[in-house]
C-alpha cells in the first residue's frame, strides 16, 4: 500500500455533503484532516472513532497551530474526555462544531491567514 492520498497544500472546502467534500478544483468521498501540510483523506466515519490514534497527525502540530476545529458530521458532538485530554496536552484549543459549521468557520480562518487545522466528519 502506498502514502495516503492528499492535496500538498491547504485550499477552501468548495462543498461537502454526500459522504465527502470537494476542494481544489477536486473531490473526496469520506472525512478530511486539514493540516498545515495539506489536505489529507481521514479514515474516521463517526466521533465514535475519534480517538488519539485518529489523532495522531494533528498531536504532533502544536507550536504550527494553536487551535483544531473539529466537525463532527451532522450535529455538534463533544468528543471524549481522553480527545480533549490528548488535545489539550499537545497544546491544542479544540473547537467542535457541526461539519458544516467547522468548514466555513475553516475557510474564514484560512481566507484570514491563520495556521489553522481541522478534523471534518463527512455527512451523507
Amino acid at each position: 500500500m502506498g502514502a495516503p492520498q492528499h492535496l500538498p497544500q491547504q485550499v477552501p472546502i468548495e462543498a461537502y455533503g454526500n459522504g465527502g467534500f470537494r476542494f481544489g478544483g477536486m473531490s473526496h468521498r469520506g472525512s478530511l484532516l486539514c493540516l498545515p501540510s495539506g489536505i489529507w483523506g481521514w479514515p474516521v466515519d463517526s466521533i465514535e472513532a475519534v480517538d488519539r490514534a485518529a489523532l495522531s497527525p494533528v498531536l504532533g502540530l502544536g507550536g504550527e497551530v494553536t487551535f483544531l476545529l473539529l466537525g463532527t458530521g451532522r450535529s455538534l458532538v463533544r468528543p471524549s474526555r481522553d480527545v480533549a485530554d490528548a488535545l489539550k496536552e499537545a497544546g491544542l484549543w479544540l473547537e467542535v462544531m457541526d461539519t458544516g459549521a467547522a468548514a466555513r468557520t475553516y475557510n474564514v480562518l484560512l481566507a484570514e491567514g491563520r495556521a489553522i487545522a481541522a478534523a471534518l466528519i463527512a455527512v451523507e
